[in-house]
């Protein structure tokens, strides 16, 4: 069956601003990016004539997101869900320093759901904040025992 996660696809309205946060805030490269349209993208999407951009971003430890972008298939943000609601809810991501993750994020405008909060088993310290487009994201630092 499955040998691992090949990767989590985002649909982003705003590619430019999209990869800016992902790669000069998040700390994200580019591994790959394609234009990509045809029968085979056809297929597998089950529409005529798709046309998308797909950017591969690799996190530090190899993990990858891809954003796909669509020029032939606009479509208007309609999730305004939270960490309550059905389907992805969240992203979580490991950080060294949460303290001056943070720090950065909130100097580039990002926005906190809380101060940093400890879990109750003392083995992590968190918080929840907005992506682009809404997408809440997860910032964990483990604790050293």
């Amino acid at each position: 069956m499955i040998t691992n996660i090949r990767h989590t696809g985002l649909v982003v309205q705003d590619l430019d601003a999209s990869l800016q946060f992902w790669c000069e805030i998040m700390g994200f490269t580019i591994a790959r990016k394609m234009d990509e349209s045809g029968p085979h993208i056809d297929a597998i999407m089950e529409l005529d004539e798709v046309k998308v951009t797909t950017v591969k971003l690799a996190a530090p430890d190899g993990n990858l997101l891809e954003l796909l972008h669509f020029t032939s298939h606009p479509d208007k943000p309609n999730w305004t869900g939270g960490p309550t609601s059905t389907g992805l809810t969240h992203m979580a991501f490991t950080v060294d320093n949460l303290a001056k993750t943070c720090e950065k994020l909130q100097e580039k405008g990002v926005r906190l759901h809380s101060d940093i909060q400890s879990s109750p088993d003392g083995l992590a310290k968190l918080v929840y904040c907005r992506g682009p487009e809404g997408l809440i994201l997860e910032l964990v630092e483990m604790i050293k025992p």
